[in-house]
């Protein structure tokens, strides 16, 4: 049985938070104490008194869509760090350290050592306004590959009953998806952060409202990121893939997809309308090099270009780019 190390004899205590709908599972780390808590303002309030004494040096919980968020709004408040990682790397933590098994206690466990071990970034909490757009922005994207279904099985219908059905509910989503993106404007437009970030994005030739609105909810960390680290958040980040005397080709991969599908378009528009990146894009093409190779350029392009103008609070202009 694993003993429990008196808190006071610690120098540094590391919290693990396994999240979900209802529970809370939250192993201390070097102490060795598992708690539950429900996931509720009741155990937001019950495992904050537990870590006030403490002070820890690090809270690690997953993504896990929304059920994380309102804890980590809590801690976060309550001068607490907290980092929220990638499922997929806190699975790989454990499995390098030999950790097969997986339940709720044990993956609060591998997060405290993965604090303790890997100490990755603390972040402060989207603001309710942000969380809001992200979730407005995943509605619509929803929204639009069911009126593309929609489309392709009208295209293909043959009974002129289910036609007309399939034409009234692709006109029902048209209705669905305006009345989502007027309400995204009507949030940017209502909060002066979001408002200014979507003006410098704008400015871009290429990035219209809905890559702006998607850069925007998906990605926070614009702005506040190294063009490495924010090209690596977005799979745009070329790895090297050598071994020995062979050098294979370097290839993206990874990140969100929902950026690289926004980001695609956006650079598609932008070898029309921006000179620069289209004399760029241009450039690669006359080296040989596939489009899809060319175009990725050009969405790695674009998005440091983006991340540069955040930081830098200021509109795009020809001498920007």
């Amino acid at each position: 049985m694993q003993g429990k190390v008196h808190a006071g004899a610690m120098s540094a205590v590391y919290v693990g938070i396994d999240v979900s709908k209802e529970r809370l599972d939250v192993y201390l780390h070097p102490l060795g104490e598992r708690l539950a808590v429900a996931n509720d303002a009741g155990g937001w309030r019950h495992l904050q008194r537990r870590l006030a004494g403490l002070a820890p040096a690090l809270v690690v919980m997953e993504a896990t869509s929304k059920y994380h968020r309102s804890v980590h709004r809590r801690l976060h408040a309550a001068a607490i760090p907290v980092a929220v990682t990638n499922p997929l790397r806190a699975r790989l933590f454990a499995e390098a350290r030999g950790q097969l098994g997986k339940t709720d206690a044990i993956d609060a466990r591998m997060l405290a050592l993965m604090a303790e071990q890997l100490a990755p970034d603390p972040a402060a909490p989207l603001s309710q306004a942000a969380e809001a757009l992200q979730e407005l922005v995943r509605a619509r994207a929803a929204a639009v590959a069911d009126r593309t279904a929609a489309g392709q099985r009208r295209a293909v219908a043959a009974t002129a009953f289910l036609r007309r059905e399939m034409a009234r509910n692709l006109a029902m989503l048209e209705r669905h998806i305006a009345r989502l993106e007027a309400e995204i404007d009507r949030l940017v437009a209502a909060d002066p952060d979001l408002a200014r970030r979507r003006a410098v994005l704008r400015s871009i030739p290429g990035i219209g409202p809905v890559t702006a609105a998607t850069l925007i909810a998906d990605l926070a960390e614009l702005g506040r990121c190294s063009d490495r680290q924010i090209a690596s958040i977005a799979g745009l980040a070329p790895h090297p893939r050598d071994s020995g005397a062979r050098q294979g080709q370097r290839r993206t991969g990874g990140g969100r997809a929902s950026l690289r599908s926004s980001l695609y378009m956006a650079a598609v528009a932008a070898i029309r309308s921006n000179p620069d990146l289209k004399a760029f894009h241009q450039r690669l093409s006359d080296k040989g090099k596939p489009f899809k190779v060319a175009i990725t350029a050009v969405m790695r392009k674009l998005l440091l270009l983006a991340n540069s103008l955040i930081a830098k609070n200021r509109t795009w202009s020809p001498a920007a780019a």
